[in-house]
C-alpha cells in the first residue's frame, strides 16, 4: 500500500505566565463511571471515509476498546513485561524488539532494522508513573488517564501481549464516525465541553500555570463534575475520546516510509484538528504527554 505524506503540523502552546509549567501539580479525580475494561463491536459494511466522504468498505466484524489504555492498565503490562523479560530496561528508557521493516530506500525513508527501540521513557518528567528501577505505578490521579509518553512500538508491544492489535486507520475512522459521514464522532459541530482541546477550559486546563492536560477516559459523557457539565462526546458505536484528549497509534506500515500515523487530535489541538479524517504522523520511536493508543480485536 502507498501513500501520499501530507505536511505534520506542529502547534505550539503559549502559556500566558513566565513561570514554568507545574507538571505535577494536584488534578481533581472524579470516576467517569466508563470502564477501560469495556469493548464495542464496529459490525463489517460500509462507511463515508475522510474529508470527501468516499464509500468504503470494511468487510469484517472487529472490536475496539470503548477507551484509550490507562496508565494503570499499561503499568500492569509494563511489570509482567520486564519479570517475563520481554521487555528489556536500560538507563533512561525501557525498550523492546522489533523486527524491522522492508526498506525500499524511497526519498526520505528512514530504515527501522531488526533490534530494539524505545517503549516508553523512564525518567521524562511529562510522564504519569513513576519507575523505582524494578516495579512501575501510576502517579496518584492518574490511573484512569490514557497512557501517553509510549512509542508506537510500545503501543504494539501491548497488544501483541494481549492477542490483540492496533487499529487501521480506516478501521480507526470508522469506530470514530459511524456510517453518517459526521466530521466529529457525535456529529456536525464541536462544543467546548464536548471534548478535551486547546482551550476547552476543562478542570484539568490552566493556561496560566498548569499547561493542558489530559482528562479521565470518558470523562466527556454528560454528566456534571463539581460544577462543570459535559456534553456526550461518544462515537455512534460508544468509544469515548475519538476526538481529543490524546492522539492515538494506528497499525499502518506504509511504503517507502518509516513515519506511523496517529489518529483523533489531543489536548493540544484546536477543534479544526479533532475532525475525524485529521492525521498526524511520527517517527514510531516517538513518544510525548499528548499521543496514546487503543487496541482492536477480530472476534
Amino acid at each position: 500500500m502507498t501513500r501520499t505524506i501530507g505536511t505534520l503540523l506542529v502547534f505550539v502552546v503559549v502559556l500566558t505566565a513566565c513561570a514554568p509549567v507545574a507538571l505535577n501539580a494536584p488534578i481533581p479525580t472524579y470516576d467517569t463511571g466508563i470502564s477501560p475494561e469495556t469493548w464495542a463491536t464496529i459490525p463489517a459494511g460500509e462507511f463515508l471515509a475522510g474529508q470527501f466522504d468516499v464509500p468504503t468498505e470494511i468487510p469484517y466484524d472487529y472490536e475496539m476498546m470503548v477507551t484509550d489504555v490507562t496508565v494503570a492498565q499499561y503499568g500492569v503490562f509494563l511489570n509482567e513485561a520486564l519479570s517475563a523479560g520481554v521487555l528489556q530496561a536500560g538507563d533512561a528508557e525501557i525498550t523492546v524488539f522489533y523486527p524491522g521493516d522492508i526498506f525500499r530506500g524511497a526519498r526520505h525513508e528512514l530504515e527501522i532494522v531488526a533490534g530494539q527501540y524505545v517503549v516508553i521513557p523512564t525518567t521524562d518528567p511529562a510522564s504519569r508513573f513513576t519507575f523505582d528501577g524494578q516495579i512501575f505505578h501510576a502517579m496518584p490521579g492518574y490511573e484512569n488517564h490514557p497512557m501517553t509518553n509510549v512509542s508506537w512500538f510500545g503501543a504494539l508491544a501491548y497488544c501483541d501481549a494481549h492477542g490483540w492489535r492496533l487499529p487501521t486507520e480506516l478501521e480507526w475512522e470508522k469506530a470514530a464516525r459511524g456510517t453518517m459521514g459526521w466530521p466529529f464522532p457525535w456529529g456536525e459541530e464541536i462544543a467546548r465541553n464536548q471534548a478535551n482541546f486547546q482551550a476547552s477550559r476543562d478542570p484539568f486546563e490552566d493556561m496560566r500555570s498548569l499547561g493542558s492536560r489530559t482528562s479521565p477516559v470518558g470523562f466527556y459523557n454528560g454528566k456534571t463534575y463539581d460544577g462543570y457539565t459535559t456534553l456526550d462526546g461518544a462515537s455512534p458505536y460508544g468509544l469515548y475520546d475519538m476526538a481529543g484528549n490524546v492522539w492515538q497509534w494506528t497499525a499502518d506500515v506504509y511504503e517507502d516510509t518509516h513515519l506511523r500515523f496517529m489518529r483523533g487530535g489531543s489536548k493540544d489541538c484546536y477543534e479544526m484538528d479533532l475532525r475525524v479524517w485529521a492525521s498526524n504522523n511520527a517517527v514510531p520511536s516517538y513518544y510525548g504527554p499528548g499521543v496514546g493508543f487503543r487496541c482492536v480485536r477480530t472476534p
